[in-house]
């Protein structure tokens, strides 16, 4: 599979290639079991942020590299070689899968899998209701990580232990450190720390919705309707 890659402004930056497997072949219980696994909650992202606002958190950002190969496999799973690679004189053989990888319907419940029982370890307590957040208490400074797949964000009140978080990670995975955040979802994260101001700017989200149903050339306005329209709730449609 080939794609671009692009950054927090949207721009292209490089072309990627991956190899990825053909999930439409797996055959459930065979090749794979569950294959559910939580992400963060839009909402517990946007209360930590509104707690860096008021009491001035510190909030950094981290992005997993090649998510998906750190998962161990539970399963035996064999693929097939990727068209044009072939060994002469050995056409029938096949790989045999010892971790996760693209494609596969198990990738992302092992590797969270992988990632809770390694943060867990550090002595981070996982929210009972937010399996994707944690947290950890030194003395009188606390850390919050936030996961959400392969995008990670690191909240507290003290910059060194945020360093030292960000150290063990990238002892233990192929981890990218970003600085401050100022990206997630999909959102622009605007910070104001002199007085105490967060904005979240979702223009790229916008633009994308409207590429999909091609209308990101219309006509801007302000206001989609007359000025001094009234509307009633009788206006509305009685149907679903």
């Amino acid at each position: 599979m080939f794609k671009k890659n692009a950054n927090a402004l949207g721009e292209f930056e490089k072309y990627k290639d991956r190899l990825v497997a053909k999930r439409y072949s797996h055959v459930g219980g065979v090749e794979f079991g569950e294959n559910f696994s939580p992400i963060v909650k839009l909402t517990s992202i946007k209360v930590l942020l509104s707690l860096v606002a008021t009491f001035d958190l510190e909030i950094e950002q981290m992005d997993m590299k090649t998510t998906f190969l750190h998962g161990d496999l539970d399963e035996k799973i064999y693929m097939k070689h990727p068209e044009g690679f072939t060994v002469k004189g050995d056409k029938e053989l096949v790989c045999k899968l010892k971790k996760t990888m693209y494609g596969l319907k198990q990738s992302l419940r092992m590797w969270y899998h992988k990632f809770d029982m390694y943060i867990r370890e550090l002595g981070f307590v996982r929210s009972q209701f937010n399996h994707c957040v944690y947290r950890r208490n030194v003395d009188d400074h606390f850390i919050y990580v936030v996961l959400y797949v392969d995008d990670m964000l690191l909240v507290g009140n003290n910059m060194d232990l945020i360093k030292e978080m960000k150290s063990l990670l990238s002892s233990k995975f192929n981890m990218k450190d970003l600085g401050v955040a100022h990206f997630i979802l999909e959102m622009e994260i605007k910070r104001y720390r002199t007085c105490i101001r967060l904005w979240l700017n979702l223009s790229k989200y916008i633009y994308m919705i409207l590429k999909r149903f091609s209308m990101q050339y219309n006509r801007l306005m302000k206001v989609p309707i007359l000025v001094g329209v009234k509307l009633y709730v009788e206006q509305c449609t009685k149907t679903q």
